[in-house]
């Protein structure tokens, strides 16, 4: 597949030839998860409205939940202004984070509104 060159021409892309892409959920508005996108796998997702996303330390393509059955449904796909970050509106089936858990942002809490923090121990400080 080629992405349409009106789009490729307004990607910011980083030394390896990636974007960065965000996946978000489109009833609850969560961030689900980060990822990169070459120009292909941002026309196989615009194709399909299959979330496909460039793995670096595979150098391969891969669609989500194609082996995890934990797919993405694409509705909406954005671009930032500076055209260097990707937003995906999703459907999310399964667990977004490959450790099982909704989002990838499940675990880790540096900064919230309560007094408390919550550390990567898991414990509170």
């Amino acid at each position: 597949m080629t992405l349409d060159p009106a789009i490729a021409s307004r990607l910011k892309r980083n030394d390896a030839g990636l974007v960065a892409a965000v996946a978000q959920e489109r009833g609850t508005g969560d961030v689900l998860m980060v990822a990169w996108m070459d120009d292909e796998a941002l026309a196989r997702t615009l194709e399909t409205r299959k979330a496909t996303y460039f793995s670096r330390s595979r150098q391969q393509y891969w669609v989500k939940g194609e082996t995890s059955g934990h797919t993405q449904y694409v509705h909406e796909v954005r671009l930032d202004c500076d055209g260097d970050t990707i937003l995906l509106v999703v459907d999310q089936e399964g667990a977004a984070c490959h450790t099982g858990t909704h989002t990838c942002f499940d675990s880790d809490v540096l900064l919230a509104d309560s007094p408390e923090r919550i550390v990567p121990s898991g414990g509170i400080a």
